[in-house]
């Protein structure tokens, strides 16, 4: 009888328990914050809200925040605060408008209770802003406290960008290679301009933008019957390496896009605008018909489903159940 007892004790226990911890998981906030350099043109912000949605369609259990790493872009949608014109304007959210950096999203959501948060960069490369958001993560997570059920967080993590970044856990190479297939359309419009395709990174003063060259090199083995080039605004490879490649290579039509995200300031003015040290007058001015498109890489469902696919790779990592 004793025995029969001990048992039936010891698996009420173990039941206990089991219904303790699904229900501790069950009850645990996880939330998502998407990380963006930003953008100051309502008609971009498409590109950014169009990857939370699906970010969020994706992952109905988790809260997905957006944050502009840009400190210029947030202060000018604070200044729009009070403007009716802004307050009004039904492509501007009001999470646009009151947008915070990632810190004080960060800290919103660790105050809110959520404890488990996953920072995913819309970031092209590996670059500073980047490198500075790593840098959050790491000083975030420095804190100790001294009992560990009043830690700040159960799990602070960052995803990586959309060429991948330095390590083995994922091959870069791989990721280059998905981005790559994933501009297929791009490709095919200029061959149907019989154009050569050129792309306008942003690229970074202080940091190695070779990556950008290592893109350029993928989507030529991967579509050898149109000419490709990539250049950056900041760092190599700049304008002029590409402008010297263009007359070198004869090439007199091509189709300009922008490498980013949001086809913002950089691609209206720099790439397109009509100023004469713009991308487009001064291939012009060397004779080339150019067919600029301004659209950010936002707009292409196969990157949207890139940085998903990022996520993914990202729970798994740090074993966080969103399903």
């Amino acid at each position: 009888m004793r025995v029969r007892q001990v048992l039936w004790l010891s698996v009420f226990f173990v039941l206990f328990n089991v219904n303790l911890v699904l229900a501790s998981g069950h009850k645990q906030k996880v939330a998502i914050v998407l990380a963006s350099f930003g953008t100051t043109y309502p008609q971009t912000l498409d590109c950014i809200l169009n990857i939370q949605n699906k970010i969020a369609q994706t992952f109905p259990k988790a809260k997905v925040k957006i944050a502009f790493t840009s400190n210029i872009i947030r202060k000018i949608w604070h200044k729009r605060q009070n403007d009716p014109v802004w307050t009004k304007n039904k492509r501007v959210p009001k999470e646009i408008l009151y947008v915070k950096g990632p810190l004080a999203t960060i800290a919103d959501l660790q105050d809110e209770g959520y404890k488990t948060i996953i920072v995913q960069p819309t970031h092209v490369f590996a670059g500073e802003e980047f490198i500075d958001l790593c840098s959050y993560i790491r000083g975030l997570n420095s804190i100790k406290t001294i009992k560990p059920k009043y830690m700040p967080f159960k799990k602070l993590v960052i995803s990586r960008p959309l060429t991948g970044m330095w390590g083995i856990q994922h091959d870069y190479h791989k990721d280059l290679e998905q981005v790559a297939k994933a501009l297929a359309q791009d490709v095919a419009l200029a061959k149907g301009k019989k154009a050569a395709l050129v792309y306008m990174g942003h690229g970074n003063e202080f940091f190695s933008t070779g990556i950008y060259i290592e893109f350029q090199q993928v989507m030529r083995r991967m579509y050898p019957d149109t000419k490709i080039y990539v250049g950056t605004v900041e760092g190599f490879p700049a304008f002029d390496d590409v402008l010297n490649a263009l007359v070198h290579g004869q090439i007199k039509r091509v189709v300009l896009k922008p490498f980013m995200i949001v086809a913002g300031d950089h691609a209206r003015n720099d790439m397109a605008g009509d100023e004469p040290g713009s991308w487009k007058n001064r291939l012009e001015a060397k004779g080339i018909t150019v067919f600029p498109v301004i659209q950010g890489l936002g707009e292409n469902p196969q990157i949207v489903q890139l940085f998903i696919s990022h996520l993914k790779d990202t729970l798994k990592d740090y074993h966080i159940n969103l399903y």
